[in-house]
């Protein structure tokens, strides 16, 4: 453990970090490790670094592996962290340890939220117990770590769980909560308090009014209903109190960034007042709250009175008050249908919040991919990360969809109307006068928009594409320099927003002049140009994509080509990787122009594989690598379809590069190729064997650390179940399969996150290698499965459990089959297959999901009809059951209904790739790729039927025909054990179809 300190600082530097990672990995499953770390975390004698380094890794470890089934953390090490982590909370209440305490409180968190309150039944008593009369140090420490354990109400479902964890926290924390409130008010509206004061019991209110918020998010507690006079009164509520509070020792420079502490209390205070107008109404109507907050918040902004960016969250939240409380529907007589009010909402606080400030332009030339992120962000109007801009669009288009949709256009169009006179009047100078008013026609033309298909519905009062042809048109289609970027930018994402209601010829038309701005030299300009490409390429009409590979069969590569030399002029692995809209919008273009990329596909697949070759040294953004694989894969996807001597290419190109990785264990890009080499085996035909290069990775894909990454396992299971289908001979030959099974055995199915990959390879297993020799594998493997359903069962494992059942029961195998299920449990336990059945299986049956119907109808037709064993005692006694559960999956309406697509023909699925709901940060987590996944690959147990109803039939027939089996009831007799208002509708329908004994 002395190591520590030196591997904690190794992990930070990027040609030690691997090796570090590895050691710390190690020295992670020491039993008192987690104790040790944290003792080390608070020494105050140690490298800040390393205290820092100490503290993330505590919060990755509880959160990776606290509930891992594979990797443990044994419960006595549970136990002592648990004791430990809110004293330690405390002890890191100096200032400077805030960083460090952000993480410790993290920890608290992500541990709380599996173990509390069972397996953590102090922790609340530990906090109260904390709390200080006079120390505000230590009260940040408890409250932060309060509110990192009551933010996760925020966002859960309602149940009976969760409100008996709030109601215990209630219970011990409410009083001691609402006494700190009112005593941090009291001193913080005090005059005379220092700099210093004032600092701890603002931070202190930040952190109250959270918890606030969060102690309302759920339900209103009686403590909080009875007191909300206190809170929420016109007269000296302590909320209303401090939206007028700005003391000048908290007063930030002009030229900060960060919102003041007040800045922030207010911000608090707006977002509880929005949370109690969407769930409490009533509470704050008889304080006349709305109202007094309302005339608060147009003294606090009107007439751009904050224009410091420092005050930016609190105008957003300010405006998205605003749209609440209009929306609502309960203030339109009290507030918004006074004369003058909406002119005066328009005029003094909409109007000032779109027009560009002299921060927006720096941040365009200066910061571009911030200034696109955050004007991308527009359904994110209101929350932390929007901007003014959005926040007043909001308000703008809320008017519109309630009630004020005349008022408001015929107000905003004279705004309009003024900012384009004055731009007319000296183009050069007043270019911000047309932004503007661009800026306000988006805002009052739209009514409905969603981040994947844009505007969806429009103002009727506002013609869009007239004021597109009339005002906008022209500045796309203008040469660089003539215009001011900007203006050639809102041209752009005006084509982005509007994209829905243009015409497939109109989108067409504008395309060569949004290829010709990718060429620009403006960072924003091609971004966007590269964004709105994308976002028109995914255009769906009725389900159908709009655009076909025909529509840019002319201009796909030369697109491509522009694409990939703007990324690969970037530069630095980083400068390379930092614009992910270009990659998006590269994948966009392989997915759309398909098969016609062949000619060119040579090239471009080299220029891929040199960026990732850049990039791969220090992968940086987790979305641009999402989409480079993806690329990648699409690619390999469509062209091999078309020509499969392409195979070869492909593989020449993709071995080194991937083979580095592999050796070089870049752990966020090897999921990925484990994914891309199953598809590449894949494309080969099944009748021939792996070629030497994939036989030469099997023993290295076979090593169980290959397996302890979590992302990998996905990809591993594709690539196992390839080589499986080639060379299972062989693999069982070698004793492959048998370490195969161990992988299942060891790491898959005790794991609830990769069982259902356990099921996936031992299913892979029993399609194509000769069942005799590995039966006692397979038989030891169901004791441990069986072992899981009796200590853990969940809904999940018992679906994965029925459908293995029936995979095999289904499969046309020698070796495979209803009796060999039977004889397997019947073997572990006499008696137990009919529980099995009766308990787990038959309930399901009925239940089970599209894809898997087929075989369902197949496995059950087999195991009533083709069955020696389950005509026999004591299995026959569960065959009427079965019957009956078989025929109520056939009464599901369309249960084998099926519809394709021409263009989607072979390639379901694809169409949907987006990842706009990527996250940010790399995670150890599978991150799929959609193109790489095709119905070809998939094992399909039940191929040999085109017809299950038909096979049922037949299967019928055949059984009736021979009496049953040998020793075994009659048909007749088995039917009549059966409930008749069931099976005799079911014989008669299958007399009707021509099945009749």
């Amino acid at each position: 453990m002395s190591d520590l300190p030196d591997l904690l600082l190794a992990s930070l530097e990027p040609l030690t970090r691997k090796q570090a990672e590895h050691s710390l990995s190690t020295y992670s499953q020491q039993q008192g490790f987690l104790s040790h770390l944290l003792r080390l975390v608070l020494d105050q004698s140690q490298n800040k670094s390393v205290r820092l380094s100490g503290s993330v890794y505590l919060k990755n470890v509880s959160k990776s592996r606290w509930e891992d089934d594979v990797q443990p953390i044994v419960e006595q090490d549970k136990a002592a962290l648990r004791a430990e982590l809110v004293p330690a909370m405390l002890a890191l209440s100096n200032p400077a340890d805030k960083s460090i305490r952000a993480q410790i409180a993290e920890a608290v968190s992500l541990i709380a939220e599996l173990d509390f309150p069972t397996r953590w039944e102090n922790l609340i008593d530990q906090l109260v117990a904390s709390l200080s009369p006079t120390d505000y140090n230590i009260n940040i420490g408890v409250l932060q770590t309060g509110h990192s354990i009551f933010r996760h109400w925020r966002a859960h479902v309602r149940s009976d769980l969760l409100f008996t964890e709030i109601n215990l926290v209630f219970s011990k924390f409410m009083t001691p909560f609402l006494q700190l409130f009112r005593q941090t008010a009291s001193l913080l509206t005090q005059p005379g308090q220092s700099k210093d004061q004032y600092t701890l019991l603002a931070q202190s209110m930040v952190l109250l009014v959270d918890i606030y918020y969060d102690f309302t998010c759920q339900d209103l507690p009686p403590s909080i209903e009875d007191t909300h006079l206190e809170f929420f009164g016109a007269n000296g509520g302590y909320f209303t109190v401090l939206m007028s509070w700005d003391p000048a020792e908290l007063k930030g420079d002009s030229e900060d960034t960060t919102a003041s502490l007040p800045s922030q209390i207010k911000t608090r205070i707006l977002e509880v007042l929005e949370l109690f107008i969407k769930l409490f109404p009533e509470t704050l109507q008889t304080s006349n709250a709305v109202e007094t907050f309302v005339q608060a918040v147009w003294s606090l902004i009107g007439s751009n009175r904050l224009p410091n960016v420092s005050d930016d969250m609190l105008v957003s939240q300010s405006l998205k008050f605003i749209s609440t409380a209009l929306r609502s529907g309960f203030y339109k007589s009290s507030i918004f249908s006074a004369p003058g009010i909406i002119p005066t909402l328009i005029e003094g606080i909409v109007v000032p919040n779109t027009t560009l400030r002299e921060h927006d332009i720096e941040q365009f030339e200066d910061d571009p991919l911030e200034y696109v992120r955050l004007d991308l962000a527009v359904s994110a109007a209101g929350t932390d990360t929007a901007t003014r801009r959005q926040s007043a669009m909001d308000v703008l288009q809320t008017l519109v969809s309630s009630g004020y949709e005349v008022e408001a256009t015929e107000i905003v169009g004279g705004w309009i109307n003024k900012g384009l006179t004055e731009y007319q009047s000296n183009k050069e100078v007043n270019w911000k006068a047309k932004d503007t008013a661009i800026y306000l026609l988006t805002a009052v033309a739209t009514r409905g928009v969603t981040t994947q298909q844009g505007v969806t519905s429009t103002n009727a009062l506002v013609d869009v594409v007239k004021f597109f042809s009339d005002h906008v048109f022209q500045d796309l289609q203008a040469a660089p320099g003539s215009v001011h970027p900007i203006l050639q930018v809102d041209a752009i994402r005006f084509l982005y927003t509007f994209r829905n209601q243009l015409t497939k010829p109109q989108l067409l038309s504008v395309l060569p002049l949004l290829i010709k701005h990718l060429d620009s030299d403006n960072y924003v300009t091609y971004t966007y140009a590269a964004i709105t490409i994308d976002r028109i390429l995914f255009i769906r009409q009725n389900g159908q994509l709009l655009f076909a590979q025909a529509d840019i069969r002319d201009f796909a590569s030369e697109l491509l080509g522009v694409l990939l030399s703007k990324i690969e002029r970037a530069g630095s692995a980083e400068k390379v990787a930092e614009n992910d809209h270009l990659m998006k919008c590269v994948m966009r273009v392989i997915l759309t122009a398909r098969q016609s990329l062949t000619p060119s596909h040579e090239q471009i697949l080299n220029r891929l594989v040199a960026i990732l070759g850049v990039i791969s040294k220090n992968p940086s953004n987790p979305k641009f690598d999402q989409y480079i694989f993806e690329s990648l894969s699409a690619l390999m996807r469509f062209v091999t379809s078309g020509s499969p001597a392409t195979i070869p290419t492909f593989e020449n190109v993709l071995f080194s590069p991937f083979t580095i990785i592999l050796e070089q264990d870049i752990d966020q890009y090897v999921p990925y190729v484990f994914q891309l080499l199953a598809q590449l085996l894949s494309l080969r035909p099944i009748s021939e064997p792996s070629p030497a290069q994939y036989k030469a990775l099997l023993p290295y894909i076979l090593t169980p650390t290959t397996w302890v990454q979590q992302g990998s396992i996905p990809g591993l299971v594709k690539l196992l179940k390839a080589y499986l289908q080639r060379d299972a001979a062989q693999m069982l030959k070698e004793g492959q399969v048998v370490s195969a099974l161990g992988v299942v055995q060891q790491r898959l199915i005790p794991s609830k996150n990769n069982d259902v990959y356990g099921f996936e390879l031992m299913q892979a297993v029993l399609a194509f290698v000769d069942v005799s020799p590995i039966k006692q594998y397979i038989k030891t493997i169901m004791l441990i499965i069986l072992t899981r359903m009796q200590n853990s069962k969940t809904d999940k494992f018992v679906h994965l459990l029925t459908r293995f059942v029936l995979f095999i029961m289904a499969a046309n195998k020698e070796g495979l089959g209803p009796d060999y299920v039977i004889e397997m449990f019947e073997s572990i336990q006499p008696g137990l297959w009919g529980q099995i059945l009766k308990n787990f299986v038959l309930p399901l049956v009925p239940k089970m999901p599209f894809k898997e119907r087929k075989m369902t109808a197949v496995g059950m037709t087999r195991l009533l009809f083709q069955s020696n064993l389950s005509v026999q005692e004591p299995s026959v006694q569960t065959w009427p059951a079965a019957l009956q559960a078989l025929i109520k999956l056939f009464s599901e309406p369309q249960y084998l209904s099926q519809s394709k697509t021409s263009e989607d023909e072979g390639f379901s699925g694809i169409t949907e790739i987006d990842h706009e709901e990527q996250t940010a940060g790399y995670q150890a987590a599978y991150s799929r790729l959609a193109a790489s996944e095709s119905a070809e690959s998939e094992i399909d147990p039940v191929a040999y039927v085109s017809d299950p109803q038909q096979f049922l039939g037949e299967q019928f027939v055949a059984f009736g025909r021979t009496g049953g089996r040998t020793g075994a009831s009659s048909l007749q007799q088995l039917l009549s054990k059966g409930d008749p208002r069931v099976i005799q509708p079911f014989v008669g329908s299958l007399a009707a179809a021509g099945f009749t004994i």
